[in-house]
């Protein structure tokens, strides 16, 4: 028995470990660096080079790149031929694009960013390539958009425009017109937007580029977005979708849901909007496995579902989201998103009235905003700190921190009042153009529609008389024509829709297919997990008066119970681990092992002394691991005499947060549990091993937090462990299994339609 539970963590641990994919990226890096090791040419050490600083993570691009430029140069002195001398260049170009890489997540370093851009522009000038010097001056006009110095950008986008126009390189042209757009739309010029945006879309249709079309389309949704024109915008994002879905671009499929998600929190209906953010969400963790950058995109995306459950009042929900994009933001090194992130924080938990953390948050914002050029939001920083250290009593630093906030205000509001009036001018001339266009076509139509009639009168007059004479034989033709056109458009009209319906019914049977492939993935999962559990036949052999009520959250859970005999005691527990389902079912497999090898191979029985064996068992796993793992349990661990069951005995007990309850003399009393887990704890002690004596009748219940913790109820709050110690006292003189049966009517009555929130763990016992 023990053999297969090894096998099995064995198996869990191995596959976790195979599908990391920080650790397939560290086995290419090392792979690589061996063969770098190994190898003398310089030109293929440079080829090397380059693989590495691409397979690398990004904080560590300049390691490699800058040796790749220096070989690069080196190999350079000593060729003359040209041709070699192209290839070298292009692998130095390369090499510098990593060092870009680097500087494009520091954005604080905008000088090296813009030196990697004018050397690779220098080279491809040195090579007479005009394709990609085109590219690199686009690139350069883009890296000016980011950090908001739109003359220098349009500056270099109208020179890639120009060259791009004269060798005729559409793709570059279509780009160009993009990148305008993007320019006229951050300065408010709403009608040069559009043109431009109008412009690059119809060479993207002449070229048959629906990737490149469903992403300008994107754009032109969030400036239709910002002008209010709801119903033109989310037709944007959906046409996107439906490109993007035919060639499968899941990029683009990400932010058109990410833009739906933004239209429909402006218009108020958070619900669809959060679904749009979790459906991008979705498919933005899927491109994070193969693309190390989808983790800007990430935390945007958590911050804005965040940002939903704010406007709901699930503040607890929006803090569960924002510090799931601050753990990604500081693994990450974006500085920026980290310090917005922290903002996010500060304002949820000043919502919550918890000043105290409001004050932490806002003020490592204030000092990660140091280097930071977004002066808007280290603006709103510095009035969110004034007005927390104003309701903390901290007068002097919420003076301080306002001086700065107008400071940084007035320095904004001359942008702001201009950017303001431009926009509003430019909406005025978007209305008014739009007025303009309706009345020339009104005009032109009323036009047209004059000359026809008069066309008409003269037609009839001339052709009258012969007309008359073939009525009845063009009658008959228009008749047939109708009912062979009708036939025809009602057969294409069949198939289209049978072909639809069977496109329908095979996406349905390969949706079904993945459902069921996991579901009985987690179903013999399953079947794993009940293998270390003992069976209700073997409680109710050693335990005859007793109940177990175990209710898992999800097909598989993080909470098990554990016994086991050893001579005249049984020992018997309660155990909650880290998380719920798979990934708590996992942990769960590595807690019971550490259990039966702590009193079958380690022969230790007293329930304090279990509890350090395997705390010690459990972290010599984890600590195998690479990552920091800081999973483990809870635990309620008794140890029952068999004597008691037909008379008065002691008892041994020890707990990791989770305390025993006990009936006796009809009063419930308490052991409380030591306070740190089976893990990872900054000061662990022993743990404690309590004895307790009681008599026949008495009864004692070990349990999880899952019953206390399940939401419900006429107001949808906690049930609470004084509800469940009432409860408890209330049944204890019924029968076991009578108590089991009213504590599950009891749960299920109160949790009434709302989700299950944990895992569900009693176990009781009667003397």
């Amino acid at each position: 028995m023990i053999k297969e539970q090894i096998k099995y963590v064995v198996l869990i641990v191995y596959m976790a470990y195979m599908v990391n994919p920080c650790v397939a990226q560290n086995r290419k890096v090392d792979s690589l660096q061996n063969i770098f090791n190994k190898t003398t040419q310089d030109t293929a050490r440079l080829r090397v080079y380059i693989q590495l600083g691409f397979a690398c993570d990004v904080t560590d691009n300049l390691k490699y790149s800058e040796p790749a430029i220096q070989l690069a140069d080196k190999i350079l002195t000593t060729i003359t031929d040209t041709a070699e001398q192209k290839k070298i260049l292009r692998f130095k170009i390369r090499a510098i694009h990593i060092s870009w890489t680097y500087y494009t997540q520091d954005k604080s370093d905008t000088a090296n960013l813009f030196a990697c851009t004018r050397r690779i522009t220098a080279i491809y000038k040195q090579m007479n390539d005009t394709l990609g010097v085109t590219f690199s001056l686009l690139q350069m006009a883009n890296d000016y958009k980011t950090i908001g110095d739109y003359p220098k950008a349009m500056e270099y986008c109208q020179e890639g425009l120009a060259l791009a126009q004269s060798k005729q390189y559409k793709k570059y042209v279509s780009s160009s017109f993009y990148t305008l757009g993007d320019l006229y739309a951050e300065q408010g010029d709403t009608v040069q937007a559009f043109e431009n945006y109008q412009n690059g879309l119809s060479i993207l249709y002449q070229l048959k580029d629906t990737n490149a079309a469903a992403y300008n389309l994107i754009s032109m949704g969030m400036m239709y977005g910002k002008f209010h024109d709801t119903t033109k915008a989310l037709e944007c994002f959906r046409t996107s979708i439906l490109l993007s879905e035919k060639k499968k671009v899941k990029s683009n499929i990400r932010r058109a849901y990410d833009g739906l998600g933004l239209m429909y929190s402006g218009m108020g209906n958070f619900e669809k909007a959060k679904v749009n953010y979790e459906k991008s969400l979705v498919i933005s963790e899927a491109l994070q496995s193969t693309n190390n950058n989808e983790n800007d995109w990430l935390c945007v995306l958590l911050s804005n579902i965040g940002n939903i459950y704010i406007k709901q009042d699930s503040t607890s929900k929006a803090l569960e989201y924002y510090f799931r994009s601050l753990n990604i933001s500081e693994k990450s090194g974006y500085n920026n998103r980290t310090a917005t992130n922290f903002i996010y924080i500060s304002r949820a938990y000043v919502k919550q009235k918890d000043l105290h953390k409001a004050n932490l948050y806002v003020d490592s914002a204030l000092e990660r905003s140091k280097n930071r050029t977004i002066l808007k939001d280290v603006r709103d920083e510095e009035a969110l700190a004034a007005q927390i250290d104003s309701a903390t009593g901290n007068y002097k630093g919420a003076y301080e921190h306002y001086q700065q906030y107008i400071i940084i205000r007035d320095k904004l509001n001359s942008d702001e009042v201009r950017k303001a009036a431009s926009k509003e001018r430019f909406q005025s001339e978007y209305t008014r153009q739009k007025a303009i266009d309706k009345v020339e076509q009104d005009k032109k139509d009323t036009i047209a529609e004059d000359d026809r009639r008069k066309q008409r009168v003269i037609t009839w007059s001339i052709a009258g008389g012969l007309l008359l004479m073939f009525v009845f034989a063009g009658y008959i033709f228009r008749s047939l024509y109708i009912t062979r056109k009708q036939k025809s458009l009602i057969e294409r009209q069949k198939l289209a829709v049978e072909q639809q319906k069977q496109l329908v019914e095979e996406k349905s049977k390969i949706v079904e297919e993945k459902n069921k492939d996991i579901l009985d993935s987690i179903t013999y999962a399953k079947r794993l997990q009940d293998a270390i559990l003992p069976p209700l036949s073997m409680v109710e052999k050693y335990l005859p008066e007793s109940f177990v009520l175990y209710k898992p959250k999800d097909i598989v859970a993080g909470d098990f119970y554990w016994m086991e005999r050893v001579g005249d005691n049984i020992l018997i527990a309660a155990a909650d681990c880290t998380g719920h389902g798979v990934p708590g079912a996992l942990v769960s497999v590595v807690c019971s092992n550490a259990l039966n090898r702590t009193v079958k191979e380690f022969k230790i029985t007293e329930p304090g002394k279990i509890l350090d064996k395997v705390r010690e068992l459990v972290l010599e796993t984890f600590e195998k691991s690479e990552s920091n793992v800081q999973d483990g349990m809870d635990i309620s661990l008794a140890a029952i005499s068999r004597k008691l069951l037909v008379d008065s005995a002691e008892i041994q007990w020890a707990g990791a947060f989770n305390s025993l309850w006990y009936m006796q003399n009809g009063e419930m009393k308490e052991l409380a549990a030591d306070k740190q887990p089976i893990g990872k704890t900054d000061k662990p002690l022993p743990f404690t091993t309590h004895n307790i004596e009681l008599g026949k009748g008495d009864s004692l219940y070990l349990f999880t937090d899952g019953y206390a913790d399940q939401f419900g109820g006429p107001k949808g709050k906690k049930f609470k462990y004084k509800a469940m110690q009432e409860k408890l006292l209330a049944i204890s003189h019924q029968q076991m299994a009578e108590q089991k049966s009213i504590l599950n009517k009891t749960i299920e009555d109160w949790k009434g339609n709302l989700e299950q929130v944990d895992d569900v763990l009693i176990i009781g016992i009667r003397v």
